[in-house]
């Protein structure tokens, strides 16, 4: 068989949740409100397929660039571009003001 090289290519350990955090979001990850300029890491939830950045993008910590209807567009650095992606806020974790 011939090598295959999709999008959740090995994601296996990557993309593992617990097994009592197996039921998708919580409730409070779509209250939560991110405003422009905001920091945030990008943390994938593998229950929520849609708005799902690229596996390269997990741990990474990007700014909040525009709000385009339910998601965000996000400003992340890779090398020495900088990347825009657009993701749902399910993907998303606020860090910490300061």
């Amino acid at each position: 068989m011939t090598r295959h090289s999709g999008y959740r290519h090995r994601t296996r350990r990557l993309f593992t949740r617990g097994v009592g955090a197996r039921s998708g979001p919580n409730p409070d990850v779509y209250l939560q409100a991110y405003e422009i300029g905001q920091k945030v890491a990008i943390d994938i939830d593998p229950s929520t397929q849609k708005g799902m950045p690229h596996k390269r993008y997990q741990g990474r910590v990007g700014r909040i660039v525009e709000k385009r209807g339910r998601g965000y567009i996000v400003e992340v650095e890779l090398g020495s571009k900088l990347k825009r992606l657009s993701v749902l806020p399910e993907h998303l974790k606020p860090l910490p003001q300061g």
